[in-house]
């Protein structure tokens, strides 16, 4: 089975930097693959809270992770700074599908690399709704 190459940091509209901490490491020495979620997750509310979107506590219309998947391309390990690539894979009326790419240090091609997605539901309800204008023209800005 062939793998597609790695993606380069171009191919990302916007990096969220992280560093890794020491009990980011597995027995292996390297990141747990499942701390590399947690990079998804932070870097894509990070956006949205710094864009004015997202109001953890008390916005009405919340996103809920539905789907991810993770590809690993090559380790990292304490004390690396991770740079989260984002960009928008698709936008739906009630769904947004961003796609991560996972950069250790400065190097230029990713780590690993995935998507996360994201279904609006009402936090009340818990029921899919239309995303706001607001959060539309946000994610815009992950276009690339």
């Amino acid at each position: 089975m062939s793998r597609a190459p790695a993606e380069t940091r171009s191919a990302f509209a916007h990096f969220h930097s992280i560093s890794t901490r020491w009990k980011d490491n597995d027995i292996f020495g390297h990141v747990n693959n499942v701390v590399y979620y947690s990079y998804f997750d932070t870097a894509v509310n990070e956006f949205l809270i710094r864009q004015g979107v997202l109001d953890i506590q008390n916005s009405s219309i919340v996103g809920l992770v539905v789907e991810t998947q993770c590809r690993y391309l090559s380790s990292m390990a304490f004390p690396d700074t991770v740079h989260v690539g984002l960009r928008l894979a698709h936008l739906g009326t009630s769904s947004i599908k961003y796609e991560v790419g996972i950069f250790r240090n400065d190097e230029e091609q990713a780590s690993a690399q995935g998507y996360f997605v994201h279904v609006y539901v009402d936090r009340a309800t818990n029921k899919p709704v239309p995303m706001p204008q607001s959060l539309i023209d946000a994610v815009q800005l992950l276009k690339v």
